[in-house]
């Protein structure tokens, strides 16, 4: 008797893990060894009160390697977290680009990368393009040029590589495809496909477009890292779609059509009610002279969920003129939030607080201002319920943010 509760005590033995937001705020939550990504986001998105509409996701974030990755939904937390570093952590955002592929595979599969495998000897028609990624008996690839560092240098080699099933491969002999000129790079099975968050300079990429492969199983020094770079965005993010695809499968559909099929950590949670201070974290309306803070709580969630419509939108225009993807900053993001009365440049933060207090102390008011400790990020100050907070926003986020605030203003 004694041993069976042993086992069931190990059986149902919990994990501490620590989740962070994008403003730097963790959360300490204990989770059991079954417990998923997707699990974990909507624990959080109900203690967070946030809107559900399943674009949320699970970072795995490695700060001294410049690495990071969105967590599959089905994917275990508890030994992703076994095989990072003390400095590596989680972060708790939103990623509307995750499915995306499912939508609109025409814009993530250029039509000149994609082949069969030459033991089929055919093309692959694109209406039946993820067909034959989840079909585990068909034999789609992904093939093209790819700048790879060299281990333990710093240049690169532009190599002809071939993404399939069995692994990544690269040509020894020019673009040729035959088998005795092929060599295994990595195995899919034993590795994950990472966005590099440092800029070109820091490993001499000779372009913008990096990503890098990962062994998944234990932790991984610099020189185990596979650092591949591509020649525009639109190629980088079919190699590591492709890679996603090629590796999960079919589970990455279920993941898409069946969001909810796992609540058996959160089953006994209630439809999240926002609290009154958060009430008062809503968008204003600059359609009149002054602004106007949105009241109903309808319209609010409307008006968040038109957030991941307007990316959608801002997506299909932006592969329609051949600009960057949206899944990092564009240069017009970068500087339109300049015209706007709601932006003040580099003041400091004494004088936002300044300026919102001016205005009457009304719920709701915000202005953005440029970071000053990261030149790449900016700072929203926000004044619910009777005082001031400043709220750091990446990149990503103030793409968002600005999409939200131009929807409003078109109303």
């Amino acid at each position: 008797m004694l041993m069976s509760a042993g086992l069931h005590l190990n059986m149902i033995r919990v994990h501490i893990i620590k989740v962070f937001s994008e403003d730097g705020v963790g959360k300490v939550v204990e989770v059991p060894a079954n417990m998923t990504a997707r699990d974990v986001c909507q624990f959080l998105v109900y203690k967070n009160h946030c809107l559900d509409d399943n674009c949320w996701s699970l970072v795995e974030h490695h700060s001294l390697l410049g690495l990071e990755r969105c967590l599959e939904d089905h994917e275990l937390v508890v030994p992703v977290q076994a095989c990072m570093s003390p400095e590596s952590k989680f972060l708790f955002r939103k990623n509307y680009a995750k499915y995306e592929f499912f939508r609109n595979p025409l814009n993530f599969f250029p039509e000149q990368m994609v082949a069969w495998c030459q033991e089929t000897n055919g093309s692959i028609p694109q209406s039946q393009l993820l067909q034959n990624f989840l079909n585990s008996s068909s034999c789609p690839e992904i093939q093209g040029f790819l700048y790879m560092k060299e281990t333990g240098r710093k240049s690169w080699k532009k190599l002809y590589m071939f993404l399939r099933r069995s692994g990544l491969y690269y040509s020894t002999k020019g673009m040729s495809k035959e088998p005795r000129h092929l060599q295994l790079l990595l195995d899919l099975e034993e590795s994950n496909v990472f966005t590099v968050t440092t800029g070109r300079k820091m490993h001499n990429a000779p372009t913008d477009y990096q990503f890098c492969i990962k062994p998944s199983k234990g932790r991984t020094e610099q020189k185990e890292l596979k650092m591949l770079c591509a020649e525009d965005e639109q190629s980088r993010t079919c190699w590591m779609t492709a890679f996603r695809l090629l590796k999960f499968g079919i589970l990455l559909y279920q993941n898409y059509k069946s969001p909810h099929q796992r609540k058996t950590a959160i089953s006994n949670f209630t439809t999240p009610v926002r609290s009154v201070s958060e009430n008062s974290l809503v968008a204003m309306d600059f359609s009149g002279r002054t602004g106007r803070v949105i009241d109903n709580p309808v319209e609010a969630q409307s008006a968040a969920m038109e957030e991941g419509h307007t990316w959608r939108k801002r997506s299909q225009r932006m592969n329609v003129l051949g600009s960057p993807s949206p899944l990092h900053p564009s240069p017009l993001s970068s500087v339109i939030h300049r015209t706007q009365l709601w932006f003040h440049g580099r003041i400091m933060r004494e004088e936002s607080h300044r300026m919102i207090t001016q205005q009457g102390q009304v719920d709701g008011l915000f202005l953005l201002r440029d970071s000053q400790s990261n030149p790449k990020a900016f700072v929203l100050t926000l004044f619910p319920n009777k005082h001031s907070i400043h709220t750091a926003l990446l990149a990503v986020q103030t793409a968002i943010f600005f999409c939200f605030c131009f929807f409003l203003l078109s109303c």
